[in-house]
């Protein structure tokens, strides 16, 4: 029996697991801090127009994410 996580699992509340923003889907997109269900279409919509973010910063290009949540998520959230 393997243990560890597959990439499709779900993930449970107050685990700390990265979220990769240029390939997460809805459901693990708002696992990150101070981001909803709105704010995670915000981000999916902005990656199907501009392509994948370049940078973390960058994700302040996207409505409903300022700084704050941005550094609130920095441990978090990965590019690649």
């Amino acid at each position: 029996m393997a243990l560890g996580l597959s990439l499709g699992s779900p993930v449970t509340a107050g685990e700390q697991v990265p979220v990769n923003v240029n390939s997460a889907p809805l459901e693990e997109l708002v696992t990150l801090s101070n981001v909803g269900e709105v704010t995670a279409r915000a981000i999916l919509e902005h990656r199907e127009e501009h392509g994948d973010f370049e940078s973390v910063q960058a994700l302040t290009e996207v409505s409903g994410i300022g700084e704050r949540t941005v550094e609130m998520n920095l441990d978090r959230i990965e590019l690649e």
